[in-house]
């Protein structure tokens, strides 16, 4: 802030400074980091960095996808794969969710690694436009690895790990999805997706949900993989739950 000399105080001073504010974000109970730039005099904000600590130190992870996303979930209920982009980077993203019968009276609300406030709203969304009484339940969101994604692009995933949860039923493990979720239920177009087709490609996923939108003027011809082109949540209900 400035004072009333004019000059520069407050816990900011130091950025004013300096050319580059990097900050290392992550979980403690987890290995993997994240390294932000907050102010760059000479290059992107966009760019991170994602790390391992190890016993010889930190050490760069070069595929982070394969080991942010569980080798075993067959069976699983209440877990999506999202692909997501953090900076300039795109990986996929293990989001899970467990949906259970309030016994405490008002029911809880728990996200890790997801803002609270969006994940409400999310709900609200599946309540009015899709149906599912979630009023009366409980519902806990993590992102797997301990990291925190606030890439809005992630909401397709959510909301089918939360309904996947509820109705107790799995969703395909060869099948991920990139998305925003609008007030309206409607399935918003997303930023960079060929980034994110090509992540799920390289990592031999078989399909993935993406807005329609998203499909206007682009070339399937050559990809592996299935798109599956969405416009509202409903849509999305029906492509992975029939």
């Amino acid at each position: 802030h400035i004072n009333k000399e004019g000059s520069i105080a407050g816990p900011k001073v130091l950025e004013h400074i300096v050319d580059t504010v990097l900050q290392f974000e992550g979980d403690q109970h987890y290995m993997y980091r994240i390294l932000r730039s907050i102010k760059n005099r000479f290059g992107s904000t966009a760019e991170l960095g994602i790390y391992e600590m190890r016993q010889n130190g930190l050490r760069q992870v070069s595929n982070p996808s394969e080991l942010l996303l569980s080798q075993d979930h067959d069976g699983m209920s209440g877990v999506a794969i999202a692909s997501a982009i953090e900076g300039v980077r795109p990986f996929l993203i293990e989001t899970q969710a467990l949906v259970s019968s309030a016994v405490y009276g008002n029911p809880q609300r728990s996200a890790t690694g997801f803002d609270l406030r969006r994940m409400n709203m999310l709900l609200a969304v599946l309540e009015k436009r899709v149906g599912f009484k979630l009023a009366q339940k409980d519902v806990f969101l993590n992102i797997a690895g301990g990291l925190k994604v606030n890439d809005p692009a992630i909401d397709l995933s959510v909301i089918s790990a939360i309904l996947s949860s509820n109705m107790d039923t799995e969703i395909e493990r060869d099948t991920c999805m990139a998305g925003e979720v609008g007030l309206s239920g409607e399935i918003r177009p997303v930023n960079r997706i060929e980034q994110r087709i090509g992540e799920a490609e390289k990592l031999g996923f078989k399909q993935i949900l993406i807005p329609k939108h998203n499909l206007q003027g682009m070339d399937t011809s050559k990809l592996k993989i299935e798109i599956i082109p969405v416009r509202k949540v409903e849509e999305a209900f029906r492509a992975l739950f029939g």
